[in-house]
């Protein structure tokens, strides 16, 4: 009975070791990924998106200055046109 328990014990360290060291190769291989796509992105020119959202802010200010200022030449065209 002595030497049963042993074994057990000896398979339970041994699965306990194979699933530490799959754990680990897991890890391994998340990080190796996740560095691979960080790369890629990085040499394919991709923005983040912070940068994203700033340029879209501003492209969107300008865009409402565009209207208003071409709302003020048609209103400055009128004026003319009244005058003549």
């Amino acid at each position: 009975m002595q030497t049963q328990n042993r074994i057990f014990d000896d398979m339970a360290k041994m699965a306990g070791g194979a699933l530490s060291a799959l754990t680990a190769l897991k890890d391994e291989i998340e990080a190796m990924i996740r560095d691979r796509l960080e790369r890629t992105m990085a040499d394919a020119n991709f923005v983040r998106r912070d940068e994203f959202d700033a340029v879209k802010e501003m492209a969107a200010l300008a865009r409402a200055e565009q209207e208003k200022l071409q709302a003020r030449i048609a209103e400055i065209e009128k004026q003319l046109a009244a005058k003549q």
